[in-house]
């Protein structure tokens, strides 16, 4: 997912984060679409990522779930760091790419590290996001997501915008997708220390509403019930 020859750029995002700059550039080739991350520091010194959109949409899952464990803690203790500097780590793969994602802290402050690996070897490359700015990084990773989707072969046709909810204290994410296969729809569950997804072909999306309907139907029906519901009706039934 380097650069190559016929590679066109479709979208790109700048977001500062303290001292740092972070670019998020939509681009495809032959192979498909992905996002090329390019961190800038204050000094000019450049690092960059590269991410499938189907990759993307699993870290922007990440971030959300990093975010509420950063909220979690306290504030830093210079006395006490941790041994080896990480507060919370996870591990994204994709083909032969290996994503290491490491909330960590040091003297200067906590900071999320994305690390980019290849498992037939080449070169470690990695980004490190003020942890601050997490959430910064997130929205506008999603505000790409939205436009392009999360199908690593692009967008395909006009599919409806993805769909974030809230309960408690956990993110569900609705994000529709294409690919060779047909169109599907990817439902994330996210909450501190805990990430999973499903994935519903549209073929069966009809089905999989009836179900969830008829389980609302009999839980409002029991909910009825036990609040004392109406009047029973007498032996025989009333008129028709």
């Amino acid at each position: 997912m380097g650069t190559t020859t016929g590679e066109k750029e479709l979208a790109t995002k700048m977001i500062q984060i303290q001292s740092k700059r972070f670019y998020l550039d939509v681009k495809e080739n032959r192979r498909g679409r992905f996002i090329k991350v390019a961190e800038i520091a204050s000094d000019g010194r450049r690092s960059q990522i590269f991410l499938a959109l189907s990759t993307a949409a699993e870290l922007r899952d990440y971030l959300s779930s990093f975010s509420d464990f950063y909220a979690s803690l306290g504030p830093p203790n210079p006395d006490h760091l941790p041994e080896d500097g990480k507060l919370k780590s996870e591990m994204m793969i994709k083909d032969n790419r290996r994503y290491y994602l490491d909330l960590k802290e040091n003297a200067r402050g906590r900071f999320l590290r994305v690390s980019q690996t290849i498992s037939r070897g080449g070169p470690r490359s990695q980004i490190a996001i003020p942890a601050q700015g997490m959430i910064e990084f997130r929205d506008a990773l999603t505000d790409l997501l939205v436009e392009f989707g999360t199908d690593d072969g692009g967008f395909k046709g006009e599919l409806p915008e993805g769909k974030h909810m809230r309960v408690d204290n956990k993110n569900f994410y609705f994000d529709i997708g294409q690919n060779n296969r047909g169109i599907y729809m990817r439902i994330s569950e996210v909450k501190t220390n805990f990430r999973t997804a499903i994935t519903v072909p549209e073929k069966s999306w009809g089905r999989f509403r009836d179900i969830f309907a008829d389980y609302c139907d009999k839980m409002k029906d029991g909910s009825d019930k036990t609040s004392g519901g109406g009047p029973e009706s007498p032996p025989g039934g009333g008129a028709k």
